[in-house]
């Protein structure tokens, strides 16, 4: 006697083939229209080559012009496509300066001892085309209260080990950071 399954047929009402179309739809347009991304990178394809000469440094705290410098290029070569070259072999250049740091006390003790303190730097870059000489992108310190400068800060608390060593570090870091932000293509 020959087994045979009981397989029910398997029926398709246009209902559910109306709700199928209508999920590819959506997904197809959702798909389509990119939500605000983009693919691959934010930086410009015309631009393949950038030098970062040591940035000038109009302070009197000495030394922070190397550090940023290096955090600045060492940015570069992690997240952008372009390669780091020397003087006219570069496609472009950006140059900075850094026109102030402060130390400022955000807490004190009973005894006037500061508990928290603040670094701040401040930098005016300029990001130029060495093939046409256009700007790219440039940002200097404010002229007026709604413009923003390139600032890095840093808190710090002596009490809890800190210094103005790490503090230095993490104020040009973040520094670099935007630096580098500010060398991506608009949308």
């Amino acid at each position: 006697m020959p087994v045979t399954a009981n397989i029910p047929e398997r029926r398709t009402s246009r209902g559910n083939v109306r709700a199928l179309r209508s999920v590819w739809v959506i997904v197809a347009m959702a798909l389509l229209s990119g939500c605000g991304y983009t693919i691959g990178n934010g930086f410009g394809p015309e631009v393949r080559s950038v030098s970062v000469p040591v940035f000038k440094n109009d302070t009197f705290r000495r030394n922070i012009e190397f550090q940023l410098t290096e955090a600045v290029q060492n940015e570069i070569q992690n997240r952008t496509p372009f390669r780091l070259a020397k003087g006219n072999d570069a496609d472009t250049r950006l140059v900075g300066e850094i026109v102030q740091v402060r130390k400022d006390a955000l807490g004190e003790t009973r005894y006037d001892d500061p508990r928290e303190l603040q670094l701040t730097i401040k930098v005016r870059v300029t990001w130029e085309d060495l093939r046409s000489g256009q700007v790219l992108a440039s940002q200097e310190l404010p002229v007026s209260p709604e413009d923003i400068p390139v600032i890095g800060q840093a808190e710090f608390a002596p009490e809890m080990g800190h210094s103005l060593a790490t503090a230095t570090q993490d104020s040009v870091t973040r520094m670099a950071r935007r630096i580098v932000n500010m060398m991506e293509t608009a949308w």
